[in-house]
């Protein structure tokens, strides 16, 4: 094995000229796919759907075109739109029915977008994370091209976007630590530990990442996917503190913990980051794995209020200003009859001490 090779501490890492993770090799081999696929036909899956329709509140143009103040709207799954120092700030946009290479088969959403492209303001910058399906959506990215100033994305991800209509004049990529500024708004991106790929043959040939934005007035961390690793206290202490981090809150298993985090890890994620406020993203939309839907957003709830964390989980849709306090509700309780008794937490508790 070559070693992995580094322009500086903590930089993007490349490895047999692929990118890599600086903590773990994530690898996938022939075992893990078919404990994967074992998993998956032999283990109970329960309730990974929701029984009712998630609630959704609907964003209209002319609500956009009003709005002064700095605020979030969560889309659904990583989807975050923005507006900070009066730019329109768009994360990880995916409007299609299904995250799939295909329409027809393949994860489906919960519930539909509270707002369309068509009807969305013109978009200063979107951020891209990822290539994964469910982070970059092809047929998104098509009809955003004309409405959209810039999109800022990871290193080698430009060229999907240029074949898919994108003028290059659009795009600028990142490597982990870059960092550029639009307007009064600085955009960082930052490492996760993660992976990419679309097809079988191009895994890792794109790099993957987080973003720091930081506005005039606010500092929010998006961390798209990613396993837990000692890369968040490096973000914290050079970027933190955070009035708003927005935290992979999903999708996890044990089989694949070293690329997802479970919900305490999620939690100290946003303790390394020195955060203020934290949302949990990537859950809600997408069924990616074996838990129950809402048990991303129970545990998350539950742990924070152990912890004395402030944590806001917005219906799909709701207005959020930033320059003020926000009460959450569980909205999740009212789909479902019995939400499971969560475990002791103490463990955690003790870890975290």
């Amino acid at each position: 094995m070559n070693q992995v090779e580094n322009n500086r501490v903590s930089d993007t890492a490349v490895l047999d000229g692929k990118f890599a993770n600086h903590e773990v090799d994530n690898k996938n081999s022939i075992r893990d796919f078919l404990a994967i696929s074992w998993a998956y036909l032999t283990e109970k899956h329960e309730d990974t759907v929701p029984k009712k329709p998630i609630p959704v509140q609907s964003i209209t143009s002319e609500q956009l075109e009003i709005e002064k103040e700095d605020v979030v709207y969560r889309l659904g799954h990583s989807s975050i739109l923005m507006k900070l120092d009066n730019q329109w700030v768009l994360t990880d946009p995916v409007f299609s029915d299904r995250a799939s290479p295909v329409q027809w088969a393949g994860p489906k959403r919960f519930h539909q977008p509270p707002i369309s492209i068509e009807e969305l303001p013109t978009i200063d910058v979107v951020l891209i994370s990822h290539d994964h399906y469910d982070h970059l959506d092809k047929a998104a990215v098509k009809k955003l091209a004309k409405k959209v100033e810039h999109f800022l994305v990871p290193l080698k991800v430009g060229a999907l976007l240029e074949k898919w209509g994108v003028p290059a004049s659009k795009i600028q990529e990142f490597r982990w630590w870059d960092s550029a500024s639009r307007g009064s708004i600085e955009f960082a991106f930052t490492p996760t530990q993660h992976f990419s790929g679309r097809g079988l043959t191009d895994r890792n040939q794109t790099l993957w990442g987080s973003w720091v934005i930081r506005s005039s007035e606010k500092s929010i961390f998006f961390s798209s996917d990613s396993g837990y690793f000692s890369g968040f206290k490096e973000i914290g202490d050079k970027y933190g503190p955070f009035d708003l981090t927005m935290i992979e809150t999903g999708a996890y298993n044990k089989l694949w913990s070293e690329v997802h985090m479970f919900p305490r890890e999620s939690i100290q994620a946003h303790i390394d980051l020195k955060g203020n406020v934290m949302m949990p993203i990537h859950n809600s939309t997408f069924d990616l794995s074996m838990h129950r839907w809402y048990e991303p957003l129970e545990k998350a709830s539950n742990l924070a209020r152990s912890l004395g964390i402030d944590l806001v989980t917005p219906v799909i849709g709701q207005r959020m200003p930033l320059n003020e306090s926000f009460q959450s509700v569980k909205w999740w309780e009212q789909l479902e009859v019995e939400i499971k008794a969560e475990p002791a937490v103490q463990n955690f508790l003790n870890s975290a001490s």
